[in-house]
């Protein structure tokens, strides 16, 4: 026969595991946008700008053009950088640099900030390839992208 009270641990446990899969679950689950920033510093547009054009970072003109005049050869798999900011709110535009497979699993973008279930080069394996920071730092930056 149980002791008194022993009928509790279970539904205890199940209670706090179900408290964790909450906190742990992405902010962003159910949405199409990531509204709370990844980290305590604002993003900085010139370092965003500079990720953008990196042909070693972020990749992003592989697939995007973008109001970048210096750079050439520029990709047109994905939509246009220019105006972004004024069609997408800084939390899209969060989450899809963040994690674009969150809403399309078969997008050919990168989840920037994903380490598991992505498609990545054998260097970049279980990590992000951009930081929260950077992320950030994109974000600003797109989001400054007011006219096409």
């Amino acid at each position: 026969m149980p002791k008194p009270g022993s009928a509790r641990l279970p539904v205890r446990r199940l209670v706090e595991a179900a408290l964790l899969a909450m906190l742990a679950a992405p902010a962003h689950a159910g949405t199409d946008r990531m509204d709370a920033p990844l980290t305590g510093m604002p993003g900085d547009a010139a370092r965003g700008r500079a990720i953008v054009a990196s042909h070693t970072g972020g990749l992003c003109l592989l697939c995007h053009a973008a109001p970048i005049a210096e750079e050439r050869f520029q990709g047109d798999i994905g939509p246009d950088l220019a105006g972004i900011g004024a069609r997408l709110s800084p939390g899209e535009l969060r989450l899809r640099v963040a994690d674009a497979g969150a809403l399309n699993p078969d997008t050919v973008m990168p989840s920037y900030r994903r380490t598991e279930g992505v498609r990545v080069g054998r260097a970049w394996a279980g990590r992000p390839i951009l930081t929260d920071q950077q992320i950030e730092d994109v974000v600003a930056w797109l989001a400054g992208q007011q006219a096409p």
